[in-house]
């Protein structure tokens, strides 16, 4: 018993030890991961705050320092919907500032732009009392130390400046509560970006931006850091769960507290080891009791107790570099985020040693969406799969692919030699793409716009940078998709210009006013005898006059301002339907309607409410439809057609016409485009087009209609040639409906 009780006592004692000392080094590693992982995340938040400061004052100065906004202000009385285009809506829009307000020179309000739409100069006294610190550091009157962010006026930058905007500019940044909200705040002087312009040292107009940090702000933040339940609070009050830090300004002012859920991989591992080490414990000390086992046994578990130990410690070093991954990385494809992309080009931008040429794309797929309509998301997830490998291949060892998210992608062409081997390069991609895609047994084709912004290192900034990318590649889009444009002044000037139409369009369709639709008459095949009419939109712009649909269609496409659009036409011709019941009337569809989800029962039902006839309405779709989704569009026409709609396919012949697509998509009439009629007795092959579409069209039990009659020799022969409807300016004009009675007068009309 002695000799038990003196082998016992020790070997207990020992166990005892090392079980205390390996909990103890387990829950301490576990700790150790939290606080890695929470300090983490802490600095990414300190870092997106420092970011959004700098990117406020980043994007001021585009309109800060620039000559014609100066010399506007100087006018008596400034044109302020120009300012509302080049300025207001522009930074709302495009930066998504909260509030800019501009100042005069006494530091009075002349302007104050409140989310997209211009208030009150009055409306200025709310924000007058958080701005009033960065007023007066903008204009030199105090004399406190400048924060990081600041460029204000006599000082010098410090070593730790992260400031990023241009050298000329002078602007006082900081975070400030206003209106009892946190926000990034910035107010810069506006001075010419030329010397034919004369300065006004000390008696500049001033432009104060507001951006709020407790909505899209903090959205972001979940979104692309994946800091989880983030949000902005007033009291210091936290959950268990929870970690936050205070937002305190640099001139000392506290705004509140940003708080989240982060992510504690120690905790996990410490739950689901702690139950094991418990049961190693339990089993030890059972093991005890029979002496003769004891010491052999305690080595086991001592042995096995160290080998969790440093299973755990590799566990927690794995999940901590898992949690970096996953915060830089896109989960679907394993690509760089937007996170990685931006810190990338960032790190770029402020290489002064970088000399050679170097550029961002981004690139947006072509029917992406409509193969996710089709497939499913399981679908959708696989192309964009494929795509990214595709893309991957194409790049060299510098250079850098990301997912941004959806079906968009940045990437950054690092130390090129020229311009050509960009183009190159995004020709490569755009060739990619193109290729079909095998997917859950079927092929898919898609396309890719892109648009690339180049640049020298010292001589950008990464949100100027994506800016023209962004625009660049919207204008890939606008000329027919996939394809590739490089980014020039020419479409900044063309994209302020198509957001001042936007902002005008929607002001229009708000009033009911300067919007109109007039009608062209259908002729008969002989022209002697009109038989309908076709609605044409027009916009009576009351700057730029009279504005056909080709300079405001596509505007409404891109903004989703289409369908409202056409609602209006269509009713209108509801009521011309009802005043002349013989004619059919015929309304154009966009594509872009038919993506609306239920475009049939929409048209039903103003119809029925306006109380004409379906068989009286024609609808005219373009070939393009019929590419875009075949299910979803045969849906909706047949629909149409059972109701008592006649369908007729638009500008045949200029797209991809054939016989599959007449044979699938059933139709009414196909109309000949103008382009064909223009070219008579000009190009042989125009007669012999016709002559084909004709006996096509009629094989198949169509009538066909040609447009762009304008002489008489085109109207002979087109009616020898067969069609059954004649439409063009030899007969009239498109007219408003108050000249319709007469237009009846004036040709033929059989009641």
């Amino acid at each position: 018993m002695r000799l038990i009780a003196a082998l016992l006592i020790p070997v207990l004692t020992v166990a005892l030890g090392l079980t205390i000392f390996a909990f103890s080094a387990l829950r301490g590693a576990a700790s150790q991961a939290d606080r890695v992982s929470v300090n983490r995340q802490e600095q990414e938040v300190k870092l997106a705050i420092n970011d959004a400061l700098d990117e406020l004052a980043q994007s001021q100065a585009g309109v800060a320092i620039w000559s014609p906004l100066v010399l506007e202000l100087r006018k008596p009385h400034p044109n302020w919907g120009w300012v509302d285009d080049n300025v207001g809506v522009w930074l709302n829009y495009v930066f998504a500032h909260d509030v800019d307000i501009i100042l005069n020179a006494d530091d009075k309000a002349v302007y104050v732009m409140r989310d997209g739409v211009r208030a009150t100069p009055v409306s200025f006294a709310a924000y007058a009392r958080a701005a009033q610190p960065l007023i007066e550091a903008a204009r030199g009157r105090t004399h406190e130390a400048p924060n990081p962010h600041e460029r204000l006026p006599g000082r010098a930058l410090s070593a730790t400046s992260t400031v990023r905007t241009s050298t000329r500019s002078i602007h006082a940044t900081d975070l400030g509560v206003v209106m009892g909200r946190p926000a990034a705040m910035s107010v810069m002087r506006l001075i010419p970006d030329t010397s034919k312009v004369a300065a006004a040292p000390g008696r500049e107009p001033l432009l104060v931006s507001i951006r709020y940090l407790d909505a899209g702000f903090t959205q972001n933040l979940v979104k692309l850091q994946s800091i989880t339940g983030a949000r902005i609070q007033r009291s210091h009050q936290l959950k268990p769960s929870e970690h936050g830090v205070t937002l305190v300004s640099s001139r000392g002012g506290n705004l509140g507290f940003f708080v989240w859920r982060p992510d504690r991989p120690g905790r996990a591992v410490w739950s689901s080891m702690a139950p094991s080490a418990g049961a190693a414990l339990v089993a030890l000390l059972a093991a005890l009791g029979v002496l003769l086992f004891s010491v052999a046994k305690l080595m086991r578990k001592d042995a096995v107790s160290l080998r969790q130990l440093a299973a755990a410690h590799v566990e927690l070093q794995a999940k901590e570099a898992q949690a970096h991954h996953l915060a830089y990385h896109d989960v679907l494809t394993g690509l760089p985020n937007r996170a990685h992309i931006n810190a990338v080009i960032d790190h770029k931008v402020s290489d002064a040693h970088a000399e050679r040429l170097w550029a961002v794309l981004l690139v947006d797929l072509d029917r992406f969406k409509q193969v996710n309509d089709t497939l499913g998301h399981a679908g959708g997830d696989q192309l964009i799969q494929l795509v990214s490998a595709r893309l991957r291949g194409l790049i060299n060892p510098g250079d850098v692919v990301a997912r941004l998210g959806g079906d968009e992608f940045a990437i950054l062409l690092d130390d090129r030699l020229n311009l050509s081997d960009i183009e190159e390069t995004a020709q490569a991609m755009v060739d990619a793409v193109r290729e079909p895609f095998a997917i859950l047994g079927t092929s898919v084709f898609i396309g890719a716009s892109i648009g690339i912004a180049c640049a020298q290192s010292c001589r950008s900034d990464r949100a100027e940078l994506m800016r023209m990318a962004d625009i660049a590649m919207y204008r890939a889009k606008a000329e027919g998709r996939d394809g590739y444009r490089l980014f020039s002044t020419g479409m900044d000037e063309s994209v302020k210009m198509r957001r001042g139409l936007e902002y005008d369009l929607r002001d229009a369709l708000a009033r009911k006013q300067e919007l109109f639709v007039n009608y062209q008459p259908q002729m008969d095949g002989t022209g002697t005898q009109i038989i309908g009419l076709e609605a044409l939109l027009r916009w009576q712009h009351p700057v730029r006059g009279l504005l056909s649909p080709d300079a405001f269609i596509p505007i409404a496409e891109e903004t989703g301002l289409i369908c409202e659009l056409g609602h209006f036409v269509l009713r209108d011709a509801c009521d011309v339907a009802r005043a002349w019941p013989s004619l059919s009337v015929a309304v154009n569809l966009s594509p872009v309607q038919f993506r609306s989800g239920d475009l049939a029962a929409e048209i039903r039902a103003i119809v029925q409410e306006s109380g004409a006839r379906p068989a009286q309405i024609e609808l005219e779709v373009t070939e393009s439809v019929l590419l875009d989704n075949d299910a979803v569009v045969r849906a909706v026409l047949a629909e149409l057609r059972s109701a008592g709609f006649r369908i007729a396919l638009d500008d045949f012949g200029t797209g991809y016409s054939s016989l599959s697509y007449l044979s699938k998509f059933q139709v009414d009439k196909i109309k000949i485009d103008r382009s064909f009629t223009s070219r008579l007795g000009e190009v042989d092959d125009a007669a012999a087009i016709i002559h084909a579409v004709v006996r096509l069209g009629h094989a198949m039990g169509l009538s066909v209609s040609a447009e762009g009659v304008e002489t008489r020799e085109q109207r002979a022969f087109l009616e020898g040639a067969g069609c059954n409807e004649l439409q063009g300016f030899l007969f009239s004009e498109a007219l408003p409906p108050a000249s319709l009675a007469q237009l009846m007068k004036r040709l033929r009309y059989a009641a």
